[in-house]
């Protein structure tokens, strides 16, 4: 049993990454996975090791310095804030923004004003944005009445990287169509390579989506369903996708999962009302990933995993592996999948898992980052 709470190692991971920016690397836009790393470590059991773990963390990457505020956005003028979307050169200004939001207003509020504005740009950051947030979300619930200001600052800074990385995906998505999740992944068309593959294609399919095959059509395909139910369809669906995808660069595919296995954390804290134009979204982003990273279905919808999991290890051990292992995407990935199993006991969860700490570098040897390209996140 760790020697340390969950909330006190929440709370000095924050205080130990207080200064870095919100991105890193050089000449690159790879989202600072600090603060989300190790709120992960520490759900996973292993609080003793949040620290050591930054340690690694922060040793693996220069980050880039916290950007200043400069000019202030009025959050009650749209004309004020809505230019700002998606610029990354004012995430001080948005981070300026919603710190003063949450010195006065309680954070649910916040999270409910500003979760339709900043909806449209899910992609942002490769979905960074939301995954941050709800990192945060999760430590302020903990925290119940208490929270700390390191939290809230936290919160301030997720939403913040949401809004200055804002990325509108072309279409406008809604749950109106016929189909499952399995099925809509089924149908949706998968465009060859000519040349070789690289994260400069990914990036050009990612910039010309609208031109691919089937991709607006998919926008009005899912079926509505709950949220919960459609929330594990859609993890489960990017579990068996990134099994069945050995063959593409490591990373960028977890994000598939995580992402709604992100929204799941902050559903609860948001009126019921947006809870269908955040799963329409998720699909949206959804079928981005598959479009952008991968050509065809390979082994998606097979057996074909079993082999490679065949060695799968007990559940108890996966989240200490990742730990170990340190790649902060590996972690965060783990903890998704674990999480996810929990309510819906399915192997492809757990072999997700594995399989991303085997494709994956660890953290000492480079982790994940280099490759994704810039301008589609890591």
């Amino acid at each position: 049993m760790p020697t340390i709470s969950y909330h006190d190692a929440v709370n000095d991971a924050l205080e130990r990454l207080e200064d870095l920016g919100y991105e890193r690397g050089v000449g690159v836009d790879l989202a600072n996975h600090g603060p989300m790393g190790a709120e992960a470590v520490a759900v996973l059991g292993h609080g003793d090791e949040v620290a050591r773990w930054i340690g690694r963390y922060r040793r693996a990457l220069d980050h880039h310095e916290r950007p200043a505020a400069r000019f202030v956005l009025d959050p009650a003028d749209e004309a004020s804030w809505r230019p700002a979307l998606g610029d990354f050169g004012r995430a001080g200004d948005w981070e300026r923004l919603f710190a003063r939001e949450l010195a006065t207003d309680a954070w649910r509020d916040v999270l409910a004003r500003w979760w339709p504005r900043l909806l449209p740009g899910l992609f942002a950051g490769l979905t960074h944005g939301l995954i941050r947030t709800a990192h945060a979300v999760r430590g302020l619930s903990v925290a119940g009445d208490a929270p700390t200001p390191l939290q809230l600052d936290e919160l301030a800074r997720g939403l913040a990287y949401w809004a200055a990385r804002y990325r509108a995906l072309p279409g406008s998505p809604a749950l109106r169509g016929p189909h499952t999740v399995p099925a809509a992944v089924a149908a949706l068309p998968r465009v060859p390579l000519d040349g070789p593959r690289g994260p400069a294609v990914a990036a050009g399919r990612l910039d010309a989506l609208d031109r691919l095959p089937g991709y607006t059509e998919s926008l009005e395909w899912l079926a509505p369903h709950p949220a919960s139910r459609l929330l594990g369809d859609m993890t489960l669906q990017f579990a068996d996708v990134y099994l069945g995808h050995p063959e593409v660069f490591p990373v960028p595919l977890v994000h598939g999962l995580t992402a709604p296995a992100a929204a799941r954390l902050v559903l609860p804290h948001l009126p019921r009302e947006l809870y269908e134009p955040t799963l329409a979204q998720l699909w949206q982003v959804q079928s981005a990933f598959l479009l952008a990273f991968t050509t065809d279905r390979r082994d998606e919808e097979t057996a074909a995993w079993r082999a490679e999991a065949a060695d799968l290890p007990p559940l108890d051990e996966l989240g200490a592996r990742a730990v170990e292992h340190g790649d902060e995407h590996v972690i965060k990935f783990t903890e998704a999948c674990l999480r996810e199993y929990a309510l819906r006991p399915d192997t492809r969860y757990p072999a997700a898992a594995y399989a991303a700490q085997r494709r994956i570098p660890r953290l000492d040897e480079g982790g994940g980052v280099g490759v994704v390209a810039a301008g589609t996140g890591d």
